[in-house]
């Protein structure tokens, strides 16, 4: 199946929103699994999952989202997108309790608003430092 790529930003914002929910679902869904089925301590089934997550969310983004590489590696790739996305988790701990510790919100409106501005950080620093036609190495 070919999938239609487009440069546009606008585009591939909302393609990785997809992505990204199909990757959160296996992440969710694998923490959830290896946990309660299979009997694996919660956060090392947590590690797994997320590892899970981001393999499918950077498998999907190179087949759905973006179709221009800077690098022709994609082990160094992966561990650059690998990267963003720890640097994207820790973003997301700060802000949440920032806005839970700090200022005193609810931790679940503090989550709508750091999934957003997590979400961001990721396509964007993604999009610029990994799948941006300019200056192909």
């Amino acid at each position: 199946m070919k999938i239609l790529h487009s440069q546009d930003t606008f585009y591939q914002l909302i393609r990785y929103g997809f992505v990204g929910g199909i990757a959160f679902v296996a992440d969710y869904g694998s923490l959830y699994a290896l946990t309660e089925w299979c009997g694996v301590q919660y956060l090392l089934s947590a590690a797994f999952a997320f590892i899970i997550g981001l393999t499918i969310n950077y498998l999907l983004s190179n087949w759905i989202v973006f179709s221009t590489h800077r690098l022709q590696n994609r082990w160094i790739e992966f561990a650059i997108f690998a990267i963003i996305g720890i640097i994207g988790l820790g973003l997301n701990e700060a802000i949440m309790f920032v806005c839970c510790e700090k200022i005193g919100m609810h931790y679940m409106i503090a989550k709508l608003i750091s999934t957003a501005l997590v979400f961001l950080w990721n396509f964007f620093v993604r999009k610029l430092t990994l799948f941006n036609q300019h200056n192909n190495a």
